[in-house]
């Protein structure tokens, strides 16, 4: 339920976005982006270091770190060989052929809104809160977020951040029903690392949206698979 209420947010705000498209000057749609590129990378560091770091006593302990490297690492290699991002993008083109859309930014508003929405602490901890527990509350509050978020978006970028809400779709509501079935695997501390890797992937979509594509963030998209495969040798082994 919590993701379906977070597409609807979705096509709902990059609907208002489209509306006020032609109302908006190029210098504000501009510095709007900029804008929400800085709210991206604070939202992505203040959760990698919640997720990483903790007080003990009055000492501060960061943790994780291997962790981090190693899923950033083997992300990047399976992420280029896969051509992740490519296919994103080929795949927005093909949105684009299909809606017959004269959009010339249509992928970027497609991938960018993709990675945003789909990527990062709220999504993965969300998702796995409605399919353990069956509690909706942080996906909610994340469809708010996204909501705003699609319609910034899609007043800079046009109609292609609306099709963003498939794939949010089946990532998010994918994790929720993986989540119902393989309840056991996901504890606290799988929850936390994915947590964590995917805030620094945010902190990665950020920087691409202040200072233009920077880092290819979709070939790092396997990274959240590593703690997965991190905590499923812990049980076996």
């Amino acid at each position: 339920m919590g993701t379906i209420i977070n597409v609807i947010a979705v096509v709902i705000g990059g609907g208002i976005g489209l509306f006020v498209k032609g109302g908006l000057p190029s210098r504000m749609r501009d510095l709007l982006m900029q804008a929400l590129g800085l709210c991206t990378m604070f939202i992505g560091i203040s959760g990698a270091i919640s997720g990483m770091m903790k007080v003990e006593g009055a000492t501060l302990i960061s943790g994780g770190t291997m962790l981090l490297i190693f899923s950033l690492g083997i992300g990047a290699l399976l992420g280029e060989a896969l051509r992740l991002e490519d296919r994103m993008e080929a795949l927005a083109e093909y949105l684009k052929k299909l809606t017959k859309s004269s959009d010339s930014r249509f992928v970027e508003g497609f991938v960018s809104n993709s990675l945003i929405i789909c990527v990062g602490a709220m999504a993965v901890v969300g998702a796995l809160q409605d399919g353990l527990l069956h509690d909706p509350t942080m996906l909610i509050t994340k469809a708010i977020l996204d909501g705003v978020i699609s319609m910034v978006f899609a007043s800079a970028l046009g109609i292609g951040v609306i099709f963003a809400a498939l794939p949010l779709l089946i990532y998010q509501g994918g994790i929720t029903l993986l989540a119902s079935f393989m309840a056991p695997i996901f504890s606290d501390a799988l929850i936390q690392n994915l947590s964590y890797v995917g805030s620094v992937l945010i902190f990665g979509v950020g920087i691409n949206l202040f200072f233009g594509k920077q880092i290819r963030i979709g070939n790092l998209l396997p990274a959240l698979l590593v703690p997965i495969l991190y905590e499923l040798m812990q049980l076996i082994f």
